[in-house]
């Protein structure tokens, strides 16, 4: 099983506040996008890593994370594009041609473990598509325009979606190629996949695996790898 990972690390992370891309912000003792890198670079089925983020950060990733690393795993750094599905197209336009699967995994998403990625592959493995989500906790209304709730779904038919998406390499190359010539952006990977009629599986992930969008978000991914540290 040949799987290439890339790494969508291009936003700017508005909400976060800051001139700095909050992929490069501290975590603990590192920078949050060398955590996230250092989880897939234990993976074994994954033979390559391509980092999409702005063009002008290109030159720093290298510097300041691979020179300074000690990755196992064949990388490149390439630049992203406006929106986060431009960043991924572009790291699909650069994929080696032995590549059977592809992971799509958030640069800001650094809490990822081992055995969530080894589950979701062997999950893709079976199925095709694999994509980590969680059951959600808090009750989801649909409202409209002015407000006025329209419906209250069903919780326990609801997910969370995250990351990593896991892909057979021609079923998303092909979803991207067919977004691309509808001008579809869809809200993730999986969504992609889904307009073209393709049933897309859903794995078990975890509460941990946050996405660092905002300040709070930070502290709390920095309460999970204290926890973390004490109990490993």
């Amino acid at each position: 099983m040949k799987v290439s990972a890339i790494i969508a690390a291009a936003g700017r992370g508005r909400r976060m506040g800051g001139k700095q891309n909050k992929q490069f912000l501290r975590l603990g003792n590192d920078m949050i996008l060398n955590l996230t890198l250092q989880q897939l670079d234990q993976i074994e089925e994954i033979k390559e890593l391509i980092v999409v983020v702005g063009a002008s950060e290109v030159k720093f990733c290298l510097e300041e994370i691979f020179a300074k690393g000690n990755f196992q795993t064949p990388y490149r750094v390439i630049a992203g594009g406006k929106e986060r599905q431009d960043s991924v197209r572009a790291g699909l336009a650069v994929l080696s041609h032995t590549t059977d699967y592809v992971l799509i995994h958030d640069g800001a998403r650094p809490l990822i473990t081992k055995e969530l990625i080894k589950n979701a592959l062997k999950t893709a493995k079976e199925k095709g598509t694999a994509v980590l989500a969680v059951p959600v906790k808090d009750t989801i209304k649909v409202v409209d325009q002015e407000g006025y709730v329209k419906s209250t779904p069903e919780r326990a038919t609801l997910r969370a979606v995250q990351t990593p998406q896991i892909f057979r390499k021609d079923l998303i190359c092909a979803a991207y190629e067919k977004a691309e010539q509808t001008g579809f952006y869809g809200t993730d990977d999986a969504s992609l996949v889904e307009a073209m009629g393709v049933p897309v599986f859903l794995v078990e992930g975890s509460y941990e695996n946050i996405k660092i969008t905002t300040p709070e978000d930070l502290l709390l991914a920095e309460e999970i790898l204290r926890r973390r540290s004490k109990c490993g």
